[in-house]
Order: structure tokens, then C-alpha cells, then sequence
């Protein structure tokens, strides 16, 4: 499934999706095919559109952002699950340093959690993504992050084994049960978290929601924005990445209650 989903979203993203109308469409003038050559055209022009100049990806993103909010906290949690994807892997193994991305949010989250209840565990889930698998992955990276934070890295349990959120539920699940915890905060990014959460009472772990990394203001409309177009398409592609991935897990009956 993994290397399925990698290979699906390389054909699948927005932008690469307009490319290959296009190209499709070149291939149909070639052939004679001019009706189905304008369909190709009109329907690649679409989407890039709607992609570089829509709210179309805040506005789905919001959506997915809506459906949990953090909780109120009347008793200290026994540990905290941080679900990988905030560091830049490739450029962190080639410049050095902890490099992250647009989901760091996460981890600060995760550090700042931690120094307010001090007795919490926290566990790290995330290997090495990449189709190489040559790189460190997020669990192994974390401690020098938390200990610049003033975290002591001896509280953290490192899952180093998944490379996408079902294996991270997996994976998870294991070690929890091996060190007896519970009753864990689930750090991720907001609009990843009805999925991730959904994936994680499937699988028997009771967790408390602790959305964090908010793409969207909370009060986006679908209108036209000619402001933004390179955020405008990012937003689009993370927005359509997670809607596939819980439609393909619907599909394959992981998911039949989200």
C-alpha cells in the first residue's frame, strides 16, 4: 500500500494532473482526435485554474481542520503520540542541523505540552518516508529537537519502523501496549487529524485529539484569489492528498465510519 499510494499521488496531485490532460491532449491532435483534444485542453486549463486561482484548497483544508478541537485538559496526560512528517528529511541529512517543514507546528506543540506536565511520555511514530529509505526518519531525528527545548530526550519512545499514518497506528499500538500506556494526547496537523484519529479508534487506541498546524483561518469562502497563486496551489495539493487518502481508506473498508 505504500509504494501504491506514492506512485497514485505522483499521477494523482493537481498540477501533474493538468500535465497530463495536456500531454493527452497533444497525443489526441496527433491522432485526429480534435473533439476529445479540446476536452483534454479545457479540462487541464480547469483545474489549473481552479487550482492557482481559487480558494478551492483553504476551503477543504478548513473543512478537515473543523471536525476537532483541542479539549480541555482536567487531568495531566500519561503520554503524547507525535505522528512524524514535520522535518525535512532530505535537506536535514544533506545540510545537517534540524531542518523542518510547514508541519513543525507539531513538534512545538509537542515540546511545549511537555514541560508543562512534566511526568508525560512522549512518543515519536515516523521512519523514513522516502521511497530510497536512506534517511533518517522523524523519530530518530526528534531527541536533539526536544532537548533544545529543554525536554530531557530519556521520556521519549522512538517508532521508527512507519512510513505512513496506517503503519504509524500500527506501529504505535505496539509500543504502547509493550511500555502499558494510555490515555495519550494525539498530536498531528488539524486537517490530518479526522483521518489519523479515525485510524487510531479503528485500531483500539483511545486517544484525546490535539490538532495543531492550522492551514486555514477558520474563516475561508470559496471565492476567486488572484493574490496567492504558488500558496493557493500548495493548498490545493495538501487539501487533495488527505481527501484521497480518506476516500482510498473508506474504499478499502479501513475506514467505514469517517
Amino acid at each position: 500500500m505504500f509504494v501504491a499510494g506514492k506512485l497514485f499521488w505522483i499521477v494523482a496531485q493537481p498540477l501533474t494532473l493538468a500535465l497530463v490532460c495536456k500531454v493527452f491532449a497533444i497525443l489526441a491532435l496527433v491522432f485526429g482526435r480534435r473533439r476529445l483534444a479540446g476536452l483534454l485542453s479545457l479540462l487541464a486549463g480547469t483545474i489549473l485554474f481552479v487550482v492557482l486561482f481559487t480558494s478551492l484548497g483553504a476551503w477543504s483544508l478548513q473543512a478537515l481542520e473543523a471536525r476537532h478541537s483541542r479539549p480541555g485538559l482536567t487531568s495531566p496526560p500519561a503520554c503524547m503520540i507525535v505522528l512524524g512528517g514535520a522535518f525535512d528529511l532530505e535537506v536535514t541529512a544533506g545540510r545537517g542541523g534540524m531542518e523542518m517543514n510547514q508541519a513543525a507546528d507539531r513538534y512545538i506543540e509537542a515540546a511545549r505540552l511537555a514541560r508543562l506536565y512534566t511526568e508525560a511520555t512522549i512518543i515519536v511514530s515516523g521512519g523514513d518516508g522516502s521511497f530510497s529509505g536512506d534517511y533518517k526518519g522523524d523519530a530518530d531525528l526528534s531527541p536533539a529537537f526536544f532537548a533544545a527545548m529543554g525536554v530531557d530526550p530519556s521520556r521519549i519512545l522512538r517508532e521508527t519502523a512507519s512510513r505512513n499514518t496506517a503503519e504509524n497506528v500500527g506501529e504505535t499500538r505496539r509500543l504502547l501496549e509493550a511500555n502499558h500506556l494510555s490515555d495519550c494526547l494525539l498530536i498531528t496537523s488539524a486537517y490530518h487529524m479526522p483521518r489519523a484519529k479515525a485510524l487510531f479508534d479503528r485500531a483500539g487506541v483511545q486517544t484525546r485529539a490535539w490538532p495543531s498546524d492550522y492551514r486555514s483561518s477558520g474563516r475561508v469562502r470559496l471565492r476567486f484569489d488572484f493574490t496567492q497563486p504558488s500558496l493557493n496551489a500548495q493548498l490545493a495539493s495538501t487539501a487533495a492528498r488527505e481527501w484521497a487518502a480518506i476516500l482510498a481508506a473508506r474504499l478499502t473498508g479501513r475506514l467505514p465510519g469517517l
